[in-house]
């Protein structure tokens, strides 16, 4: 089998930073396309990675002959893209939120299964040792029956970190149809269900713009959320956390507590009833602040999983789960009330 052919839709900060150097290192790859509106963008990335320079990726699928395409694009394009891309045959790695509807990624599902071509949403919170310790931990029986949980991330908002600064799609409803809980939110989501091993069923929401101006989103944002069996917990997004950034989890259970990523050394810490603690160093969380541009693992997943045709971690359906806690919260703040997820 020869190298795998990718093409990368959307050469903002994302597909910068993650998508194709992460694909440059896996040699199992070829990056031979990228595509975006800005065709500078696009060339700007071509002079580092080479490959074909598109501006329509109608134009682009038509031409090439790809095995995996990326999509790397604001909210609103995700489930087009992608569906597009299914249906030319092609693996699809899509962004989170992997869409902006329950419709639209069950759309998605719908061409992966037709296609009969993996899709899998760019959940990089999974792969994050602390988180994947914090699971087994549990999963294991360490901290007893789980009964609350606090999950948050924060920080200045994408004004930094987008490739259009503070005129980023980021803040217009009509690219990204919601701010910073399809940003920050729909990780920690996706986060809590894994590190659960639990579905939830209840979500309940305060969804708010007021920390930025002139933007069309939201842009802080606290959930209550109620598991199958009980656990309940709060999720927090917020691009209003100026200083330092939040990216921290704590599981609070009958026989200990695990803190992770919420302690500037140690990456989880279990502290029991016992009396007993324990440190661990784990390697550092995925962050967007310039010389902690650690790998995440989501490329390499993707290709090992696409080769061995195996199941990824984060499929259609996974993200559609997560999507939908996101979905539910916005509902809960429009409406006023409890919002029970169907399950």
């Amino acid at each position: 089998m020869g190298k795998i052919k990718v093409a990368v839709v959307g050469c903002g900060s994302i597909s910068k930073h993650r998508h194709l150097p992460e694909y440059n290192q896996n040699n199992q790859v070829e990056i031979v396309a990228l595509c975006d509106i800005v065709e500078e963008r696009a060339k700007a990335m071509q002079e580092i990675y080479g490959g074909a320079v598109y501006t329509d990726y109608n134009e682009m699928l038509e031409k090439e002959s790809l095995d995996v395409v990326s999509v790397c694009l604001p909210n609103v394009l995700h489930a087009p893209v992608s569906i597009a891309a299914l249906n030319y045959s092609n693996h699809v790695l899509c962004e989170k939120p992997m869409a902006t509807t329950k419709e639209e990624a069950q759309a998605m599902i719908v061409a992966s299964e037709k296609s009969g071509k993996t899709l899998m949403i760019a959940h990089n919170q999974r792969f994050v040792p602390s988180h994947k310790k914090a699971k087994d931990l549990i999963a294991e029986g360490a901290i007893g029956k789980v009964y609350s949980f606090r999950t948050a991330f924060g920080h200045g908002g994408p004004e930094g970190w987008s490739a259009d600064g503070k005129e980023s799609w980021f803040f217009r409803k009509e690219d990204a149809i919601m701010g910073a809980m399809g940003d920050l939110g729909v990780h920690k989501a996706d986060l809590i269900r894994y590190i659960l091993g639990e579905e939830f069923t209840d979500v309940s929401a305060i969804v708010e713009a007021n920390a930025k101006d002139n933007i069309t989103v939201d842009d802080n944002a606290v959930c209550i959320l109620k598991s199958q069996s009980g656990i309940i917990g709060t999720l927090t997004a917020s691009w209003a956390y100026k200083v330092n950034e939040d990216n921290a989890t704590v599981i609070y259970g009958e026989k200990g507590v695990l803190r992770i990523e919420d302690d500037p050394n140690y990456s989880l810490i279990a502290t029991y009833t016992s009396g007993s603690r324990v440190n661990y160093e784990l390697g550092a969380i995925q962050s967007n602040e310039e010389g902690k541009q650690t790998s995440t693992g989501v490329i390499d997943h993707f290709i090992h999983k696409i080769q061995a045709n195996e199941k990824p971690l984060i499929d259609g359906e996974e993200g559609k789960k997560s999507l939908e806690i996101i979905l539910a919260a916005i509902e809960s703040n429009e409406t006023g009330k409890k919002i029970t997820l169907s399950q």
